[in-house]
């Protein structure tokens, strides 16, 4: 059996979400949000999402991760704060010597629900599918848990 952290990144809203995968049976095991105060610096934004990454990580075990990438929008400001968010997502993980798997949007999106452009919604209502003992989980969490769930899919041992 294996512990799969899934990561959606941001900078005020990063969601998380861990699955257990024992061959082709997945299970869930936990989902959060991690926030921050847009009024706060931008360090301490950054210091929150990795103390509060790290706690996960040493609260759960996982064996490896996998993080959402994202992609570049028409605001650059935007586009560098989510990138700074990403860079932690990446860094938690890999300082807990975790392998760390990205996947695109679309590729998790259809690994869930077999459409690369799916809705959030849809992406909730699988989640209730593909993990019937997990709670009705916020859509970045649940972004979170559809990334830990491609990951299984396409990463083996």
């Amino acid at each position: 059996m294996r512990r799969i952290l899934g990561i959606d990144p941001g900078l005020q809203r990063t969601g998380w979400g861990i699955v257990d995968q024992d061959g082709s049976r997945l299970s869930y095991v936990a989902a959060g949000i991690i926030t921050s105060n847009a009024k706060d610096e931008m360090a301490a934004r950054l210091h929150q999402l990795a103390a509060a990454l790290r706690e996960v990580i040493a609260a759960h075990g996982p064996h490896l991760a996998a993080v959402e990438e994202t992609f570049v929008n028409k605001n650059a400001a935007s586009s560098l704060a989510l990138g700074q968010a990403r860079g932690i997502a990446l860094l938690i993980p890999a300082e807990a010597h975790l392998p760390v798997h990205e996947f695109a949007t679309n590729q998790i999106k259809k690994t869930v629900t077999g459409v690369g452009h799916a809705e959030k919604q849809q992406i909730q209502a699988m989640i209730k599918i593909l993990l019937p003992t997990a709670p009705v989980v916020a859509a970045d969490a649940a972004d979170a848990l559809a990334a830990a769930i491609c990951c299984a899919q396409y990463v083996k041992n």
